[in-house]
């Protein structure tokens, strides 16, 4: 019981001493961290915006999105590619910012990416979150068919 009530007391002590301390809004305006590996701050995204730059090439490989990924990110031309349809779009736009900055490395990501807006990568993420989600039964994968 005196344990609980040294504990109880150093908790009141301490939201206390964190009520009576200065005030986020006082002076300075603080920022809120933003992790280095998340969409954090980017802007709303547009899905019909995302939608159209998905399908059109882009100056820097003279590909679009969907010649890899796929009609509407769901069909990879390749199995090593990832599906993008239903995907998180938090996931999606902080795997483009990380090719982006090069914190992500794979040649043809980095060069589509690398002269992406902030605004293009929340627009093809929410494009890609809006997909309808691919998912597959494994079983045809595991040799009992």
């Amino acid at each position: 019981m005196t344990n609980t009530r040294l504990l109880l007391g150093g908790l009141a002590i301490a939201l206390l001493a964190s009520a009576c301390g200065p005030k986020a809004d006082e002076g300075k305006a603080e920022e809120a961290p933003v992790s280095e590996h998340s969409s954090a701050g980017l802007p709303a995204g547009d899905v019909a915006a995302g939608e159209k730059f998905a399908n059109t090439k882009q100056a820097g490989t003279g590909q679009a999105c969907i010649e890899c990924h796929g009609k509407e990110g769901a069909a990879p031309i390749d199995p090593s590619y990832p599906v993008l349809a239903g995907q998180y779009a938090d996931y999606i736009a902080s795997a483009l910012e990380m090719y982006r900055d090069g914190r992500r490395q794979n040649p043809l990501m980095a060069a589509q990416a690398k002269n992406l807006k902030d605004q293009d990568i929340a627009n093809l993420a929410a494009y890609m979150a809006s997909r309808p989600q691919k998912v597959y039964d494994l079983s045809e994968h595991d040799g009992s068919k």
